[in-house]
Order: structure tokens, then sequence, then C-alpha cells
């Protein structure tokens, strides 16, 4: 992102405004030092209820987090929103991650870990996620539409970390001429025909309720819900996903 950033030496007290990197975190040994998360930092499960909670990813409180006198915080350029990050980058150091492949996202990890002294035990962290990636089921190119909102629809296209997960299990965007995460109505996605359509358990949280809502607009596609963290957290996230992965490209096989 072009920034330059000084940090003192291994941070002690930290502010995580990413879900996944709050469990990246605590994966790499480090929850002491998280001092304060996003009320999305639902991994693990004990965060909420140990650490100050500043608000949301896309609204954070300053004020609570001037006050917690944080020696680092740690943003994402596409979770976070680029006033406050700029307004918190006044006062404090901000990390910030910029990534939309697995591959971008391994690296990712490999510098953050080198800044908060983790280096050496985010390496078997990788590695081993790396070997989840090789041992994957593939699907046979069939085409998805992965659908991220509803009222109004819009879905994960090209440039986007989703998509380069779809293309590692084997599937084809439907929308991957398209860019990013675009508006897309009734018509086009008629007209777009999937094979099969993904419904993310997040950010909308899509149920069993809306499958036939989608399966009216495209009647010979295969409809399904998809764990939408699985799809988007990177970190150790990933290492439960992979069997997740191969479950469903079998599922959809059939």
């Amino acid at each position: 992102m072009g920034r330059e950033l000084l940090v003192p030496v291994f941070p002690k007290r930290i502010i995580s405004l990413v879900p996944s990197i709050s469990d990246l975190l605590c994966y790499l040994g480090l929850e002491q030092n998280l001092i304060g998360v996003t009320s999305y930092c639902i991994q693990p499960e004990s965060l909420l209820k140990t650490k100050s909670v500043i608000g949301g990813t896309k609204k954070f409180d300053v004020d609570a987090i001037e006050n917690l006198k944080p020696d680092l915080i740690i943003g994402d350029k596409e979770e976070n929103y680029e006033a406050g990050i700029n307004l918190l980058s006044e006062k404090f150091p901000v990390w910030m991650c910029d990534f939309n492949t697995l591959k971008g996202s391994l690296e990712m990890i490999a510098m953050l870990s080198d800044v908060l002294g983790k280096l050496k035990e985010s390496q078997s962290l990788i590695e081993e996620i790396q070997k989840g990636i090789g041992k994957l089921s593939k699907a046979s190119g069939e085409s998805v539409a992965y659908f991220i909102w509803r009222k109004p629809y819009m879905v994960a296209a090209s440039n986007t970390y989703i998509d380069d997960v779809l293309l590692t299990l084997g599937f084809t965007n439907a929308f991957r001429e398209d860019s990013r995460y675009p508006v897309v109505n009734s018509e086009q996605i008629a007209s777009t025909k999937p094979d099969i359509i993904f419904l993310s358990s997040e950010p909308y949280p899509y149920v069993e309720k809306h499958i036939q809502e989608l399966a009216n607009l495209c009647p010979n596609a295969y409809v399904i819900l998809v764990d939408g963290a699985s799809f988007s957290w990177s970190g150790p996230r990933l290492l439960h996903a992979m069997d997740y992965f191969s479950e469903l490209v079998a599922q959809v096989r059939r």
C-alpha cells in the first residue's frame, strides 16, 4: 500500500481491527498482548469476553482505542474504512493487510509474524496450509456465482480473495469478468446461467429459506449454503477449512 511504518520492538499492546488477524495472533501465542478487538472477532470464542471491544470493522470507536494506548494497531484495506485508518495512523503505528489471493495471505502472515517476533511459529502454520491446499479435491471447472449480499444482490467477482479460493478449488467464477463485488440484478443472474450458486453465511447471513429464491432465478443451478468464514478468513481458519472444501467439492459433484 506504499505505507512506511515504524514499530517498537515486538509490540506488547496490540489492537486488531480484523477478525481473522485476531484469530491468527492467538494462534501465534499473542493473546495476552491483544488488548482490543472488534465485535466481529469471534474466534477464539473467549475474545469478546476477555478483551476490550472497540466497535465494528467499519465503525470503530477511536476514543476507546486511544484510551487503550496501543503500540500497534492491525487493520485491513478491504475490511476497514480509510478515514478511520488515516485518523488512527496520526497517533499510532497501524500495520495494514492488503491481499486478494491465498498466496498473498500466506505472505501477509509471514510479514506480520516477522514484525511480531513470531516468524518461526508462523512457518509451521504456513507449511500446514500449503500441504492442505496440495491435498484438496478439485472441481471440474463448474461455474459458481458466489453471493455475499441480498437486497441488493452482490457477488464476489475477480480480484478478490474469494475468487482465488474458488479457482484453487477448481471452479470458475460465473462473474469473473466483473471486478470485486458488483451489484447484480435478477436478469443478470439468470442470463449468466451459473452451474452452482453459493450463498455465503457472511457478511449477509443467507439461510435455508433463501435457496428457493435463487433457484427460481436459475432453475438449472445447484444452490447451496456455504460457510463464509472458510472462503474469506485467512490464517489458522484455513487449517479447518481444508476438509470442509473437499467435502463441499464432493457434494456438488453428486
